[in-house]
């Protein structure tokens, strides 16, 4: 069985349901960073052998393997990386990525150089990563914890809507997309260029759509990153009303998907669910989503 070395520092977070663990540790004079995927085993969710869904196990490994964003503009990967595949699963070894702290109107702009690069075809590019995550609500029940507050009314007409503005959102030019566009995964910084982390999610989707998803991170507020966005992005491709509405789609279903999950949680324990909506596991969540409500407001009158 495979087993983490002696003397490997363990590092929170790190993916999926496949992820085994990472850590930090030296190999030689260089920092690295370890990653271990477990191959799925019977009775696993289907999701994870299936190559176009966002949770497709091997991701990390094929990114690394067929060399995807090397050289891609605006976002890469880190430079060096090896893959060692068992009967249980991948090992992934990349060098450590320094903390740049960039600002988010500089990841904005390489986001937008990103989604004018070319993916050269491959079975395992990531699709439909919002439509995917919100079919999984589906078949939980929706946004039924939502419904118990006072966005009720909102939620309500966004879930309705759901299949009407997610097609708005298809019918926008496709362009790549990291997937998990997190402050915490566009780490370090060579020249113009953002050295980006976790791959897992890498495909294709709607313009706009990655900087949606960086905005409920980021300090600055969705307009100004439109802005760096655009300016990234290659003449012609988009325009600025294209670019907003797939940032607002990505971000507001998201924030109400991770709001839900939160409360509903939160939900199961004893008392109000009110009384919940201070709870450091949901603050987080219901303060993001306050700071969304314009967006919200946008999509609700969308017509």
């Amino acid at each position: 069985m495979w087993q983490p070395e002696p003397g490997w520092h363990p590092l929170p977070g790190g993916g999926g349901a496949s992820t085994v663990g990472v850590w930090r540790t030296v190999l030689g004079a260089q920092p690295v960073v370890v990653k271990r995927l477990a191959a799925p085993a019977p009775g696993d969710a289907p999701q994870l052998s299936d190559p176009r869904h966002f949770a497709y196990w091997r991701r990390p490994a094929d990114v690394i393997t067929a060399g995807t964003v090397a050289s891609t503009p605006g976002l890469r990967a880190p430079g060096s990386a090896a893959v060692e595949e068992d009967d249980e699963g991948l090992t992934i070894v990349e060098e450590w990525v320094e903390d740049a702290a960039t600002t988010g109107l500089f990841a904005a702009h390489a986001l937008g150089r990103f989604a004018g690069a070319h993916l050269a075809a491959a079975p395992w590019l990531a699709r439909n990563q919002l439509r995917d995550r919100l079919a999984r609500v589906e078949r939980n029940g929706g946004w039924q914890t939502l419904a118990r507050t006072t966005v009720a009314d909102v939620s309500d007409h966004l879930w309705i809507r759901r299949a009407e503005l997610l097609a708005a959102a298809d019918a926008l030019v496709q362009v790549p997309q990291h997937g998990d566009a997190v402050p915490a995964n566009l780490l370090g910084r060579d020249g113009d260029d953002v050295v980006a982390i976790d791959w897992a999610t890498l495909g294709t989707g709607p313009v706009g759509a990655d900087l949606g998803y960086y905005a409920l991170a980021a300090r600055e507020e969705l307009e100004p990153l439109v802005d760096a966005y655009l300016m990234g992005l290659p003449d012609g491709l988009a325009t600025r009303e294209e670019v907003t509405l797939g940032a607002r789609v990505a971000a507001v279903y998201t924030v109400l998907n991770r709001a839900e999950w939160a409360l509903a949680r939160a939900a199961r324990g004893e008392g109000a669910l009110a009384g919940k909506f201070r709870h450091p596991a949901v603050a987080p969540h219901l303060r993001a989503l306050q700071r969304q409500f314009p967006h919200i407001e946008a999509l609700v009158q969308r017509r």
